[in-house]
């Protein structure tokens, strides 16, 4: 039996990275720039305009795909949650035996009881979030709508470590300013993404062995 447990826990062991380095990983190619596509060969109708002309109207926005636009980070999140209860109950019960007859032994102590119950609760949670910054992406996709798919990352290799910045979405050619730039705000299916990795980010991570057995802590 004892060896039978020691062969489960040195199994446990031997999975513990694997289970927890067991997440939902994006493709390598997720937020990687989009080319532009070559331009299709001129209709020969005699028209002055071939082609997808930009018109004067719309300047030097991003509309086409490959095009590039900066997207201002101005993402701040700020949540707090609290409650409270309390509940009290007080209890009193006694009798008064009679001084005459068969129960008059009985003294006014021994028949009374009292009891009580008191509970109070109280919680509070709060989390707040803050990213500012630019970062310049491409036009992954057009839709018939007119709303554009874009996605891009910046990478930056610091002297503790590196940095890198993701992010994707749809945006609207409304919401883009005459100088090709966007808030994040304005972006919708946002998916933004700030990870790092070097001894600064190693050192503010539990250990894969510690993280296991937290998993797998009742307490």
């Amino acid at each position: 039996m004892r060896r039978r447990l020691s062969e489960l826990a040195m199994l446990a062991l031997a999975l513990a990275p694997v289970a927890v380095q067991a997440k939902d990983k994006l493709p390598p190619d997720a937020f990687s720039a989009t080319m532009p596509l070559p331009p299709p060969p001129p209709p020969a109708n005699g028209s002055i305009f071939q082609g997808a002309y930009v018109p004067l109207t719309s300047g030097g926005r991003a509309g086409q795909v490959g095009d590039i636009l900066t997207i201002q980070l101005v993402e701040r999140t700020a949540a707090t949650k609290s409650n409270a209860a309390g509940t009290q109950r007080d209890g009193d019960i006694g009798l008064s035996p009679p001084t005459t007859g068969p129960l008059s032994f009985f003294n006014p102590s021994d028949i009374g009881m009292g009891g009580g119950q008191q509970f109070k609760g109280k919680g509070e949670a709060s989390q707040s979030n803050a990213l500012s910054g630019e970062v310049s992406v491409t036009v992954a996709a057009v839709y018939p709508n007119g709303t554009m798919l874009v996605k891009g990352e910046k990478f930056l290799t610091l002297n503790r470590g590196d940095e890198r910045v993701q992010i994707s979405g749809i945006v609207r050619a409304i919401d883009i300013s005459p100088d090709n730039r966007i808030l994040s705000t304005r972006v919708a299916n946002a998916t933004i993404r700030y990870v790092g990795k070097g001894e600064i980010a190693r050192a503010s991570r539990q250990g894969w062995l510690q993280r296991f057995f937290s998993m797998i802590s009742p307490f």
